[in-house]
């Protein structure tokens, strides 16, 4: 009937959504790498490590700049912003509107089409290893928020997310094409904290205050109720804080580590610099110089005695 809202449910369907989207992904990606990374790579003739690096960053830019602007439009036009409580009122949250359902199938596609890009893209072998850790971290992450009905938690911390990795992957592009360029990192750092930060806060609210006064407190996985009534355990919902806790304290630990040696790199680098023009300068001033045997009057070199240096011809008598 007109008006009736239509929501939708996950199911076996799906494996077929997501399975004709990694191939709309995979296609997408070979049209940003042609069409405007590979452009750039020959004007900028880049080194093997650094071509790689720069083609992965570019084509993060694309799809993390896409979700942002996407995932921001999906929160703010269901109200999960504007309205806190919905993040956890009504829990378990089994139906969903179409666009929400639809932005975690096509992030389920593009994570899972990142694993054969891998083989197309002819990544090195050293980095192998942390892409597939990344990959496996967003796909199991993601993937959990949809199947275990967390999906309004999971578009907050998707946007957060996002958003950090946004700015760090513009600022290693802008770093590629100018080394000395490193402005935009400390703006990423920034960035870094607020989301971590947020994430945090957002993590305490949901699991320390809002699941555990969610009505049905009764486990019934028929309708999707997997976790309040864990967290109306006292002792469950403190151990999981402390380990959430925990986890985001080793991530700010990691991130500290790298910026105080990113810094350390920086200021040794600018004192090599000082001490290699303060050489230079110094040889410069000790340089012997060429001088004449007399000296110079009105254009005439001239001996120190005052007579001209050069020998007088003598007269034959």
């Amino acid at each position: 009937a007109d008006g009736e809202l239509v929501q939708y449910h996950y199911g076996l369907k799906d494996l077929v959504t997501i399975l004709f989207y990694i191939f709309i992904a995979i296609i997408l990606h070979a049209v940003v790498q042609e069409y405007a990374l590979d452009k750039i790579n020959r004007r900028l003739h880049l080194s093997k490590v650094k071509h790689s690096k720069f083609n992965e960053s570019g084509q993060l830019v694309a799809f993390h700049l896409t979700s942002v602007i996407w995932c921001l439009y999906v929160v703010v036009t269901e109200g999960y912003i504007s309205n806190p409580r919905s993040l956890w009122e009504n829990y378990p949250h089994v139906y969903l509107p179409y666009q929400v359902k639809f932005f975690y199938l096509c992030q389920l596609a593009y994570w899972l089409h990142a694993l054969p890009e891998l083989y197309f893209q002819k990544v090195r072998k050293e980095e192998i290893p942390r892409q597939l850790r990344c990959i496996a971290l967003y796909l199991l992450h993601i993937a959990g928020a949809y199947l275990l009905n967390l999906t309004r938690l999971g578009l907050i911390l998707l946007l957060l997310q996002y958003l950090a990795e946004f700015f760090f992957h513009v600022a290693r592009l802008v770093y590629f094409t100018d080394e000395n360029n490193e402005k935009l990192f400390n703006i990423w750092a920034v960035v870094f904290v607020v989301t971590r930060l947020f994430t945090l806060t957002l993590y305490i609210l949901v699991i320390g205050f809002g699941l555990p006064r969610v009505e049905s407190q009764a486990l019934d996985p028929e309708r999707g109720n997997f976790f309040s009534f864990l967290f109306n355990n006292i002792l469950f919902r403190m151990s999981v804080l402390l380990l959430v806790c925990l986890f985001q304290a080793s991530v700010m630990w990691r991130f500290i580590h790298f910026q105080l040696r990113r810094w350390r790199e920086y200021w040794n680098e600018q004192s090599s610099r000082k001490r290699a023009a303060a050489a230079a300068g110094t040889k410069q001033q000790t340089k012997p110089l060429k001088r004449d045997s007399g000296y110079h009057e009105n254009g005439v070199v001239k001996a120190e005695n005052g007579t001209s240096p050069r020998t007088k011809k003598l007269k034959s008598p």
